[in-house]
């Protein structure tokens, strides 16, 4: 790297709660490489924690964070050193799953990062109705740098995704290669999964990940991208 700068490769990837082919999912990953991976719809009923592990074992990762409420948690590769966390129970409304955004510090050679894992709602109400407390919740430790992955449930037109990128960077749209979409993960037509970089950092590149495997390991396909500081 150049000028000393430092670079996080950061992912995210919606595993549909392990429905589908749970090697295929450790196969996309270890073949990206990722230092952080976001995750969403993570196992959150039986035997949840060992499932979670499990699947960290086989992207050859560590779970970071161990909430269970709305499927979210962070992976961290060997090379990531874990200083905190921090997770947000999102307004729940009656009849709606609860929302969540889950949250870690951490260090990759040295530099800190802050990166945050979160599944907006279905409902576009319902998601700007939740913009409030995620602005609150990621305003916190604002010091360090933030990155924000997630199944955001809507494109880059909807209302949510806007005002979020009027404040943090969308990675693809800066440095993106292909097309972006993401879901569904077989034909992607829509680019509902996306990685938010606070602004001072530089966005290397950003791609919806393709390749051998993506189209059954899950029902989306992960997004990944290179960041510096």
């Amino acid at each position: 790297m150049s000028n000393g700068a430092q670079q996080l490769r950061v992912m995210t990837y919606n595993v549909r709660s392990l429905r589908d082919d749970v090697g295929a999912i450790a196969r996309v990953v270890r073949r990206n490489a990722p230092d952080v991976l976001l995750v969403q719809e993570a196992p959150r009923f039986l035997r949840w924690r060992s499932k979670r592990a499990a699947l960290a074992r086989e992207c050859g990762m560590v779970v970071a964070t161990t909430d269970r409420p709305g499927g979210l948690c962070i992976f961290t590769s060997l090379g990531v050193d874990l200083k905190s966390t921090r997770f947000t129970l999102l307004p729940k409304r009656k009849g709606r799953h609860q929302r969540a955004m889950t949250a870690a510090i951490v260090t990759h050679d040295g530099v800190a990062w802050r990166v945050v894992s979160t599944h907006l709602s279905t409902d576009p109400g319902e998601r700007q109705w939740h913009l409030p407390a995620m602005h609150s919740a990621l305003a916190l430790d604002g010091d360090i740098p933030l990155v924000l992955g997630g199944d955001l449930n809507e494109e880059p037109n909807g209302a949510v995704f806007s005002e979020l990128t009027a404040s943090y960077q969308d990675c693809f749209a800066v440095a993106g290669t292909g097309d972006g979409n993401t879901s569904p993960a077989a034909e992607p037509r829509r680019r509902i999964d996306a990685i938010l970089a606070d602004k001072s950092l530089t966005v290397v590149s950003c791609e919806a990940v393709g390749g051998e495997g993506v189209d059954v390991a899950s029902d989306h396909r992960p997004v990944l991208a290179v960041l510096s500081r």
